[in-house]
């Protein structure tokens, strides 16, 4: 679903009442638990934190006018997503991720490359959510990203 906000509480105010509470926590999870430097913003029409031009001017390959971004969270037509960059670029952090997953939720993993789909509001792992978010800074993502994905996209 796309939604026109310039802010992450716009975007909020514009979703599902079911889902705004839900919603809330896992930005809230992830403001908490996510390393200096990253900047919240609006991005592909949903809160997301980027590196800033400032900290990379290169910005994202695909568009070098956008800074480089890492993760979103959406609330899209049947569940909320939190699109993650840096479990699609860096295997150790999606395997970790997915094993520490059935510690904290019942229900199986419903993932893609980056996405990762919560069907069920009160099946939101929100500590895991958090300390994802604290497996990797700026500087990690900036250099997984140039080695896994920038210059691949070169080549």
């Amino acid at each position: 679903m796309k939604y026109q906000a310039k802010t992450p509480e716009e975007y909020i105010s514009q979703i599902p009442e079911e889902r705004k509470e839900p919603f809330r926590k896992l930005r809230k999870a992830i403001k908490a638990n996510i390393p200096k430097g990253f900047e919240e913003v609006i991005g592909y029409g949903m809160p997301g934190f980027v590196v800033p031009h400032s900290i990379y001017p290169d910005g994202y390959h695909c568009d070098p006018k956008t800074p480089l971004p890492f993760v979103n969270i959406a609330s899209q037509k049947n569940f909320i997503a939190v699109y993650h960059s840096g479990i699609y670029a860096d295997p150790d952090l999606l395997s970790w991720f997915t094993a520490e997953y059935p510690k904290h939720v019942t229900t199986k993993l419903d993932m893609g490359k980056s996405c990762i789909r919560f069907k069920k509001m009160d099946q939101i792992p929100f500590e895991l959510i958090g300390e994802l978010m604290t497996k990797m800074t700026v500087d990690d993502w900036i250099d997984t990203y140039e080695k896994t994905i920038k210059n691949k996209k070169r080549n």
